[in-house]
């Protein structure tokens, strides 16, 4: 009778056991999660395996725990059903939502990344590689569409195309999606990172938002060094201010590509050029923006330095991309002698591993 009691005993206490496990794998599975990625997407690679999906969806808080999730999938045999793709979870969202996102597969999408400083020139020619059409649109076809204003002619009535509007960023579009829709998304991302206080910060400072704009596409070609735009801000201001011309090489590149003739060198005809985006020979701001900046660079704009720098150069000495800075001539013309004799040398250099 003992013996029976004790089997009893063990069959119950493994029959409330089982029952206490399979109670906390079905409330962990069907409660709700919240996560601050919904307007994000997260990526699971090809190849992964259940531990390294598990790994990533627990790292990026869709998940609060792999093991109730990982005893799912083994007890249903669907480890192997769960695919790669950049997936985007809603918040909350429970682990058997996000198992049933990862059996379905996410939809083909496509990743379009413009990078800061690039000209509506550059990214027509991205827009053509990323986003094929039938028929196909080659990069003067995209250019035409960038002509159209009307997206941002409230903003800058004077815009004759949406050069300096179209925000550098990374964008996930769908399967299928045209080149105007990426341009059409990429004004709507510079509207949004515009704050409406900016207006008003570049009316105090005398200017309109537009010249903002066109002096932050003059910083984001300058220098990508975040600590140094506020300092090419501050040059760029103090020459206008004495009527000094900008001497920014980068207009006279961007003049050479609306000409379609830029082959990656400065030549001294492109110096001469006259073109009103010619900031070595006119006075001024030119008549648009020259790239697409990024939001550091429309703030250095709007808060530059106060110092009274009139050049910078290349240091020739750090060699990182950083510049020196120069109230005079006396000292920015040394500077600039060290740097152009550093860049001589990496010509020759050049040329012996061509030769």
């Amino acid at each position: 009778m003992k013996t029976l009691k004790a089997v009893f005993f063990v069959l119950s206490a493994a029959f409330l056991t089982t029952s206490l496990f399979v109670f906390w794998i079905y409330t962990e599975l069907n409660e709700p999660s919240a996560h601050d990625k919904s307007s994000q997407y997260v990526e699971i690679p090809k190849g992964a395996g259940t531990d390294k999906i598990l790994d990533i969806l627990v790292s990026e808080g869709i998940l609060r725990s792999r093991y109730p999730v990982l005893i799912y999938l083994k007890l249903w045999g669907i480890e192997g059903k769960l695919k790669a793709g950049e997936y985007q979870f809603a918040s909350p969202i429970t682990p058997l939502q996000v198992i049933s996102e990862l059996e379905k597969g996410q939809e083909k999408i496509i990743k379009l990344t413009i990078p800061e400083g690039w000209t509506r020139f550059d990214i027509a020619k991205r827009l053509a590689e990323k986003l094929p059409t039938e028929p196909p649109m080659n990069e003067k076809q995209i250019l035409e569409l960038m002509n159209d204003v009307s997206l941002i002619k409230d903003f800058d009535p004077l815009a004759q195309n949406l050069e300096g509007y179209m925000y550098p960023d990374t964008y996930i579009l769908p399967a299928g999606a045209k080149p105007s829709d990426a341009i059409k998304r990429m004004v709507e991302q510079f509207r949004r990172v515009w704050r409406p206080e900016w207006t008003e910060k570049a009316r105090q400072m005398g200017f309109e938002p537009r010249q903002i704009v066109i002096i932050a596409s003059l910083i984001e070609t300058e220098t990508k060094i975040e600590s140094e735009k506020p300092l090419v801000a501050s040059v760029i201001y103090n020459r206008l201010r004495r009527n000094i011309p900008l001497g920014i090489d980068q207009t006279v590149v961007y003049i050479a590509k609306m000409e379609n003739r830029w082959d990656g060198t400065i030549h001294l005809s492109d110096i001469e050029v006259n073109s009103p985006y010619n900031t070595r020979k006119f006075v001024g701001l030119p008549p648009g923006p020259i790239a697409s900046p990024s939001k550091s660079s429309i703030e250095a704009a709007l808060n530059p330095a106060q110092t009274d720098y009139l050049y910078y150069v290349l240091d020739a000495e750090r060699r990182d991309g950083s510049h020196k800075f120069h109230a005079s001539s006396q000292g920015f013309e040394q500077d600039k002698r060290l740097y152009q004799q550093w860049l001589e040398e990496q010509r020759k250099q050049l040329r012996k591993e061509n030769e």
